[in-house]
């Protein structure tokens, strides 16, 4: 049996009454994060570009453009939610994918609800069998997948936007196996692009094809079963010959449901997750000892090696480049005690103060990370001050927000009010709020964009 057909059964397989409470409760927290970054990337300047590039969201259609005031196409939709999506880098990881889980899923399941009948069940359902397909052949392609340069977000993502779609338009198997086989011929997205536009873009490229590998394989359209086991397929293509065991695949097929274990991992700062765990260390050393800028002669910032080659930027020149700087995030942490939305917009990134500090920093491996079979966040920082005493401090491995470590409620609720305001009044941030909380409770999940299609946006309306 083809690995696109054992896919496809694996998909169609489990009802929502099937699901652990555990992985309900997960998949609504995934759900609201993701709605809340993606309302908060509307206004963000690759996203209000594409929008307004001609042919795209230009007709009208069942769709709603999150944070905007109208309606478009639903291939459209997805294009330009997935962007605002990933805009602001503040979507949840997941270390199986070896990316961001939820943005492949949640504007594709939403955009389908808007034009078909979608109950919360059916959406909460789509969302973990979405989650397990593309973790799972993570699982069989990485760390190679990641290290030879793939955005995995965006070329394994796409094979969950294709089972949010499959289950949604309640395809059958056969269909199914087609749209799998079919975006293995669309999935795209390369690193060399990190800390530009073009990495959210392909997140929204990534939920357009795999949306419209869906909507084509329902009416027929055909793609090779093997296209992923090919001689000239997606594991030999993207990963080449011995990097990679398809196997790995479905072990372990939902036992448990990866959105519970490791499931998906919150961030607390909007900006790359694998800075994370060095700016836990910074803020630390800014409560505990408030070093004064000016005695400070040098700081060392130790970390995984795998957390290097896309953080390891001393001289960012965009806002968005900042966000790639483990650099910038630990002297933002060290100067202000905080790491903020505000803090990658506009000339922040060249402040006087950040840019002077970000001079006596360096970044290099830890010696006791440096194991090609070790994949940690964890990080060291240590300040050596002008007059030859250290202070550090080591961070653990949890440093996102997931299962493990879940978001306290009152930070939860906080950071989705901190998006969902940029582009919503603030009196519209608790109904939204509990209405994803209790998404299995709606009957329809057209509810959520219709309550969103009622208020009107504070910056996006004329796009």
């Amino acid at each position: 049996m083809t690995v696109a057909r054992q896919l496809a059964e694996r998909i169609l397989a489990p009802t929502f009454k099937d699901l652990p409470a555990e992985a309900v409760t997960w998949a609504k927290i995934g759900i609201l994060d993701t709605v809340g970054v993606t309302i908060a990337g509307a206004s963000e300047p690759c996203t209000a570009i594409t929008a307004a590039t001609p042919g795209i969201a230009d007709t009208d259609g069942p769709a709603l453009l999150f944070g905007f005031s109208r309606r478009t196409s639903v291939l459209d939709a997805v294009l330009v939610n997935g962007i605002a999506s990933h805009a602001l880098d503040y979507d949840d990881v997941n270390n199986q994918i070896g990316g961001h889980p939820s943005v492949p899923l949640v504007p594709a399941m939403f955009a389908l609800a808007d034009m078909v009948d979608t109950s919360g069940e059916d959406a909460i359902a789509a969302y973990v069998l979405g989650f397990e397909t593309e973790t799972q052949i993570g699982l069989g392609v990485h760390y190679h997948h990641y290290a030879k340069g793939w955005h995995p977000t965006a070329t394994l993502g796409i094979f969950g936007t294709v089972a949010v779609g499959a289950r949604l338009l309640k395809l059958n198997e056969d269909q199914t196996t087609q749209a799998l086989a079919l975006a293995v011929s669309l999935a795209s997205g390369v690193k060399a692009n990190f800390g530009t536009m073009t990495k959210p873009l392909h997140i929204g490229h990534s939920l357009r094809n795999g949306v419209m590998a869906v909507l084509m394989a329902r009416d027929g359209f055909t793609a090779n079963e093997a296209a992923f086991e090919h001689a000239q397929g997606f594991f030999e293509v993207f990963n080449g010959a011995g990097a990679y065991d398809a196997s790995k695949i479905f072990n372990d097929w939902g036992t448990p449901w990866n959105v519970t274990h490791p499931g998906p991992s919150l961030k607390a700062y909007p900006c790359c997750g694998s800075t994370h765990g060095a700016i836990d260390c910074a803020l630390a050393l800014h409560h505990d000892y408030a070093p004064n800028l000016a005695d400070i002669a040098k700081i060392d910032i130790l970390t995984d090696p795998k957390r290097l080659p896309h953080t390891d930027n001393p001289h960012p020149i965009s806002g968005l480049g900042a966000k790639f700087s483990i650099q910038y995030v630990v002297a933002r942490a060290l100067i202000d005690g905080a790491v903020r939305l505000g803090d990658f917009e506009g000339a922040a990134y060249d402040d006087r103060d950040a840019r002077d500090l970000m001079a006596k920093i360096s970044a290099c491996v830890h010696p006791d990370m440096d194991d090609p079979d070790m994949d940690t966040y964890a990080a060291e920082v240590k300040i050596i001050l002008n007059d030859g005493r250290e202070l550090s401090h080591r961070s653990g491995d949890d440093v996102l927000r997931g299962p493990n470590r879940p978001m306290e409620k009152v930070a939860l609720f906080a950071k989705f009010a901190d998006c969902t305001q940029r582009q919503l009044p603030a009196e519209a941030t608790r109904p939204l709020y509990e209405m994803l909380l209790q998404l299995e409770t709606l009957p329809r999940l057209c509810s959520v964009t219709d309550f969103l299609a009622a208020i009107e946006p504070s910056c996006t309306k004329a796009a």
